[in-house]
């Protein structure tokens, strides 16, 4: 997120009279955000590959380009994820919000296709935002996100661009393809272990290749993704849903196919 975000949001509110009421210092919250942006170094630009196969023989597979049958609503759980289904390909429905599956999960190795809208407007993190959350952790704590963002040309701080664990780990490159490209994350996830009292007895761990480009090699997390303020571990927590955020930007929204899980 960024100032350009905050005052589209607050346009928005304005609309509503007893919301702009109680709006809130978005300039103090802004400048409270960037105590977390980096911006340097910034990772070298890589060529990517050619996109994978489909899913192997072992693994669950979460979306098949026919219908949302393994998601649901993350604003109302039990009710059907409410995002756009044509032509094999799933897009964000931004009024609907974010999405997760039915299933909870642990460990696991994670494949999922995405694409940036050929024709997309905006700049820095106000352009083809969205997330892929490794553990969905409940209310209050959206859980652990890996960034999905249109980097192509496109500045950002480093550690909110594609490939980062969002406003925490820098990602090793930059392999971001062209808007209107079919692009790939593989993702092998090692969800936190919890001691009885509830704290931290060994860090979730994460390796993400993009288009096939090492972007974090068995990186250690270190807590729940927050916009503003360092990050921490919540609440005690084992397997999860994995979510798919519909970011609330004004560009264009994504689009995903091809995703699959292989729990370890």
């Amino acid at each position: 997120m960024n100032k350009k975000l905050l005052a589209a949001s607050l346009s928005v509110a304005v609309s509503f009279g007893s919301f702009a009421q109680q709006k809130p210092n978005w300039d103090s919250l802004a400048k409270e955000a960037a105590k977390t942006e980096v911006w340097s170094p910034v990772p070298p630009i890589v060529t990517p590959g050619a996109l994978p196969q489909d899913a192997p023989s072992d693994a669950i597979v979460l979306f098949n380009g026919k219908n949302l049958d393994q998601w649901q609503s993350v604003n109302n759980p039990g009710q059907p994820a409410g995002w756009t289904v044509a032509d094999d390909v799933l897009t964000v429905n931004k009024k609907e919000g974010n999405i997760q599956t039915k299933q909870t999960f642990l460990d696991y190795q994670l494949h999922l296709e995405w694409r940036i809208p050929e024709v997309i407007h905006g700049e820095g993190q106000l352009r083809g935002n969205s997330g892929v959350f490794l553990a969905s952790t409940g209310p209050g704590d959206e859980g652990y996100e890996i960034q999905i963002l249109d980097c192509y040309n496109n500045k950002t701080y480093v550690n909110g661009q594609t490939g980062s664990v969002y406003k925490e780990a820098i990602p090793l490159a930059n392999a971001c393809k062209k808007p209107g490209e079919w692009q790939y994350y593989d993702i092998i996830w090692t969800a936190p272990r919890f001691n009885d009292d509830g704290s931290v007895q060994s860090p979730a761990r994460v390796t993400v290749l993009h288009n096939g480009v090492l972007m974090q090699n068995n990186t250690a997390v270190k807590g729940i993704t927050a916009w503003i303020g360092a990050h921490s571990y919540g609440k005690k927590h084992g397997a999860t849903p994995i979510k798919l955020q519909s970011h609330g930007d004004p560009s264009e929204p994504i689009s995903y196919r091809n995703i699959w899980v292989r729990p370890l």
